[in-house]
């Protein structure tokens, strides 16, 4: 694999594919299980200032599997980017799950 992942640091070579199980647990430890019209979204930026994130994802509430394809990363520079993982609940309460993550995108061989 091109691709690791330690604690929320994913290191990534650029222009590769990524495909992670995102995991989602309450407060009291117990997995949550998304329902009907909840949704789950990555977005990572350069910088968390930035207005506009570079790559955003939908993660299917049935996989809750995170893929990047190699169009997400193959126009990136080479350096560490931000991270997070949001679930909207279909009442519209949001829980950002996963914050100040990093990923890093390595250099590729051409």
């Amino acid at each position: 694999m091109s691709y690791s992942v330690s604690g929320t640091t994913i290191t990534l070579t650029r222009g590769d594919t990524f495909v992670a199980l995102i995991s989602i647990t309450k407060q009291d430890g117990t997995p949550y299980v998304p329902n009907d019209g909840d949704k789950v979204r990555f977005a990572m930026k350069a910088k968390y200032e930035d207005p506009e994130p570079l790559v955003v994802k939908d993660i299917p509430i049935d996989t809750l599997t995170l893929t990047l394809h190699p169009e997400d990363t193959k126009d990136l520079s080479f350096g560490k980017y931000v991270y997070d993982i949001q679930l909207t609940k279909a009442d519209g309460t949001v829980d950002t799950f996963i914050t100040k993550a990093t990923i890093k995108i390595t250099e590729e061989v051409d």
